[in-house]
């Protein structure tokens, strides 16, 4: 048996919230969970953005309860659009919709 079959693999789980830094980090990362689709990739991402910047402040200036925001913004989250607004907007941040780009048959 050679060394590296006998050390035990140790992992760390990923935090995206770690690498969400600046501005244009939340705005490329929130675009590409909304352009996914995916109700839990965007509510994941939406969590992960909020704990970038504070749970605890976003809490504050969203109106909505911390473990709330816990809560709805997880992969299995499902937050209201009361909830989306109030961190967009705590997050200085709003929707905006566009046209789905139509692909040739």
């Amino acid at each position: 048996m050679t060394k590296l079959q006998t050390k035990a693999l140790r992992t760390t789980p990923f935090d995206a919230a770690k690498y969400i830094r600046t501005a244009e980090d939340v705005v490329d990362t929130l675009n590409d969970a909304l352009e996914s689709g995916e109700a839990g990739y965007i509510a994941a991402v939406l969590g992960a953005i909020a704990r970038s910047e504070g749970m605890t402040s976003i809490a504050e200036k969203s109106g909505v309860k911390r473990q709330a925001l816990y809560r709805s913004l997880s992969e299995d989250g499902n937050p209201t659009l009361e909830t989306l607004l109030g961190v967009l907007g705590a997050l200085d941040l709003r929707l905006a919709v566009k046209e789905a780009e139509v692909k040739a048959a």
